[in-house]
């Protein structure tokens, strides 16, 4: 079974424990850690969770990576596996990470089953947290906090992260952080595409965004080229 089909098995399941709960938000590759890593799925509501596909055709060979990041921002974390990765991710990932198994039963097509419910993250990192917030998020939540954030308006957003991280309790932390993500505007998931048979992840995104990476730009010339 392939990346894609474990997908849409899982976000199917998603919408039917939360799509209709307004206080939830489902979010498909989200980015974390400045977008060095994206989570398949996260789950924004009175916890933040997150879900990491491993189907069949997948390797495991980024998990132990992935899944430090993972473990310095989600409250929980659950495994969706190819029933042949189970022995390994189990060796690879902390108990408290939740194991779903997907198996086929024939005819019904594929189904999800838990082998191990998801525990409590004991430890998440104030900083990986907080950049999951837009700059402008960030600067309000420090203003709030502080009651001004004149001296950071021109701080750049790591600056802005460290502070937030240092001058909130985490657990009221984590709470501005997922209100920001659930009221979030602009932010779109652009569908799965398969363009030429080559299928490109859905990402959360802010609509209309550019980055200071990719920019159009005249070449300009001394002279008329030849």
């Amino acid at each position: 079974m392939r990346d894609i089909d474990v997908r849409r098995l899982l976000r199917r399941s998603l919408d039917e424990q939360w799509g209709k709960d307004r206080s939830t938000k489902i979010v498909e590759e989200l980015g974390l850690c400045k977008g060095s890593v994206r989570v398949d799925v996260a789950v924004v509501n009175g916890s933040l969770k997150g879900y990491e596909i491993k189907s069949e055709l997948d390797t495991l060979a980024r998990l132990a990576g992935q899944s430090a990041v993972y473990n310095s921002v989600f409250d929980t974390m659950t495994a969706v596996l190819a029933p042949r990765h189970v022995s390994k991710v189990k060796t690879i990932v902390p108990k408290w990470w939740g194991i779903d198994v997907v198996t086929q039963t024939g005819s019904s097509g594929p189904v999800l089953s838990n082998l191990r419910p998801e525990g409590v993250n004991p430890k998440v990192d104030p900083l990986a947290l907080v950049q999951l917030l837009w700059r402008d998020e960030a600067l309000s939540l420090l203003e709030n906090a502080l009651g001004s954030a004149e001296l950071f308006a021109r701080e750049p957003r790591r600056v802005i992260w460290k502070s937030l991280a240092s001058a909130v309790e985490l657990s009221e932390l984590k709470e501005m952080v997922r209100t920001c993500l659930k009221t979030r505007a602009h932010w779109r998931v652009d569908p799965l595409q398969k363009p030429n048979d080559v299928r490109f992840q859905p990402f959360a995104k802010l609509s209309g965004f550019l980055s200071p990476r990719v920019r159009t730009r005249s070449r300009r010339y001394s002279r008329h080229p030849n």
